[in-house]
């Protein structure tokens, strides 16, 4: 037992340990010369209140002497000169301090973008799935909380120990020049409080970490109230109240527990601290009697309360160090965490350049598939095949399956079951930045980026300095260029409220500066998922009497519930709960008198 305790004891140090080291490596590569210029001070700092406290005692000494031997004429050189050096260190000490802080934001905000940075890279690398995940979002929102200042604090904590240890070294030896039995008694009653210290941390991390999906629920109840998403319908359906209750409801519970925490630890902190105050009394008592029995003079009176009472203040000072550096290091794995989350899908060990052009086509081989954490299977079986240059069209009810297809096709997902192949290759063959690159669209939840037109557009390609040229005809492609010329700055403009000056678009008028996006990007396949869901009849049927002429040269498909949409396609397969049911032209399928032709003639009733 003992044996499994100690091994157990040491995993603790060791995993302590190392995120110490891996946050001040954090530090260090967000900026080198700052870490060194403050350990410089802190060094120094560290150092002078050795230099105080024996200028003090030199400077007791001289004044006791002369008082002792009284002249007509006292020099009072010795006595300037010290008090020179005293008021020299103070001056330096009021330099260092500032310098310090100087320093420390300084570096607090280099590390905080260091930090999200690194999150920010992570979020865009991990998967998809992640994002459709709640445990996922737990993880997130503890990073996001933790990271940006964990690893400054863990720094300022290591440097604050290194300053105060050096200190109670130089008070260690003072103390030991007055009796070496001084120094484990302070070491004793600086204990307890050291204990309730990484108690208190142990239970604020563990409540934290139960705590964030109710957190989390606060946190979006505020955006609800706060954010312009839902302004609408917390007005129209007078949601303020009731929102506003859910949120008091959610914080009240957190406000309860977490003062129930803090009662604990101010009531085991201050009995913990009383410790050390009766053991600071015992010594002050011993020194106080050598004096009177003649041991130490006035100077060393005085310098030796100095000397305990900066001692018990630098051990309480390095026990505070310890402990912030231990819960630091307790937050920080959630950092460590999230920054440890792995892509699932698989990167192959023979990759292949993808094809440009494709020349043989896009393969969907038996491929089924069902969302993690879900037990109905989204799509099922598929397959079919689709040439190089062919404009098909995907149809069905909400919820069929139509829009998975497009998650897996830009590899978003891989399949449960069966295999993508583009020219006979599989697509977890081909670097998954080469297969998102080869792929274009607009999504039925398209981003209505808070940036100026032209940015909104140019997002749609890699590289920076877009040709303007080449923008306003994607602009014009899209129908969407009219109105960007009716704004103040044309492209220039700024879209949106979130920021002064923004003007904002119909929700119509957002989806062809999505649709001119995909335009531009210089991409083999472009997909369209439901593109004309908020445009008004004439905008749809004008895009789509240049369907052809927008997806000249690509493989295109289009997805739409709406039949009458995608009767230009060169083929159209029907989707019903997770199957292809039905496949061919519209005309072929209406023959046929099947799903297309009850869908299609029942849609169509309401326009007669």
């Amino acid at each position: 037992m003992a044996q499994l305790s100690m091994n157990i004891s040491k995993q603790r140090i060791g995993s302590f340990l190392t995120t110490v080291r891996w946050a001040l490596s954090l530090v260090w590569e967000s900026s080198p010369s700052l870490a060194v210029a403050s350990i410089g001070v802190r060094l120094v700092q560290g150092l002078l209140p050795l230099v105080v406290l024996y200028l003090t005692k030199l400077l007791i000494d001289t004044v006791t002497e002369a008082l002792k031997t009284p002249t007509e004429d006292p020099s009072l050189t010795g006595i300037l000169l010290i008090l020179g050096g005293i008021a020299g260190v103070a001056a330096v000490t009021v330099i260092l301090n500032a310098l310090g802080g100087l320093l420390s934001r300084t570096q607090g905000q280099i590390v905080t973008d260091h930090m999200y940075a690194l999150l920010q890279a992570k979020s865009v690398e991990v998967d998809l799935e992640y994002y459709e995940n709640a445990q996922y979002h737990d993880t997130l929102h503890r990073a996001q909380q933790e990271a940006p200042y964990r690893p400054t604090a863990i720094l300022n904590a290591v440097l604050q120990l290194g300053q105060n240890a050096i200190s109670l070294i130089a008070m260690g030896a003072v103390l030991w020049w007055l009796h070496w039995g001084v120094i484990p008694i302070l070491i004793v009653a600086a204990v307890p409080y050291l204990i309730v210290r990484l108690q208190q941390s142990n239970r604020l991390f563990v409540w934290e970490r139960e705590r964030t999906p109710l957190e989390r629920k606060a946190w979006y109840v505020h955006m609800l109230l706060t954010q312009a998403g839902a302004a609408k319908e917390v007005r129209l359906f007078d949601l303020g109240a009731r929102l506003r209750q859910w949120f008091l409801d959610a914080r009240s519970v957190l406000c309860r527990e977490r003062i129930v925490l803090e009662r604990r630890w101010a009531l085991s902190a201050s009995i913990a601290q009383l410790i050390g105050v009766v053991a600071i009394f015992g010594v002050y008592s011993f020194v106080a009697m050598r004096t009177l029995q003649g041991h130490f003079s006035v100077g060393d009176l005085v310098m030796c309360f100095q000397a305990v009472q900066r001692a018990s203040g630098f051990l309480e000072a390095v026990g505070q160090s310890v402990a912030n550096l231990y819960e630091n290091n307790l937050f920080l794995t959630t950092l460590n965490e999230f920054l440890g989350v792995q892509s699932r899908l698989p990167i192959s060990t023979n990759q292949k350049t993808f094809p440009r052009p494709i020349t043989e086509g896009l393969v969907f081989e038996h491929v089924s598939f069902q969302y993690p954490h879900e037990e109905r299977v989204a799509i099922r079986d598929f397959s079919f095949s689709i040439k190089p240059g062919e404009h098909v069209a995907f149809v069905g009810a909400n919820g069929a399956g139509k829009t998975t297809l497009v998650k897996l096709l830009c590899r978003l997902y891989d399949p449960t079951d069966g295999r993508i192949t583009i020219d006979g290759t599989d697509l977890r063959d081909y670097p998954i930045a080469d297969v998102r690159g080869a792929v274009s669209g607009v999504f039925q939840d398209f981003v209505k980026f808070q940036l100026s037109v032209k940015d909104n557009i140019a997002l749609g390609v890699r590289a920076p300095g877009v040709d303007p040229f080449t923008i306003v005809q994607a602009a014009k492609q899209a129908g969407i260029h009219e109105v960007i010329e009716r704004l103040p700055n044309g492209y220039e403009s700024l879209l949106g409220k979130l920021f002064d000056g923004g003007h904002e678009l119909s929700i119509g008028e957002w989806q062809k500066v999505a649709l001119a996006r995909s335009i531009l990007r210089d991409s083999q396949i472009l997909i369209l998922d439901e593109p004309t869901s908020a445009m008004d009849a004439k905008a749809e049927a004008e895009l789509f009497e240049r369907f052809h002429e927008l997806a000249q040269g690509r493989t295109a498909i289009l997805i739409s519930h709406r039949l009458s949409t995608v009767k230009m396609a060169d083929r159209i397969f029907v989707v019903d709960q997770g199957q292809i049911v039905e496949q061919g032209t519209h005309d072929d399928l209406m023959a046929q008198q099947g799903l297309y032709n009850n869908l299609f003639l029942t849609q169509a009733q309401h326009y007669q």
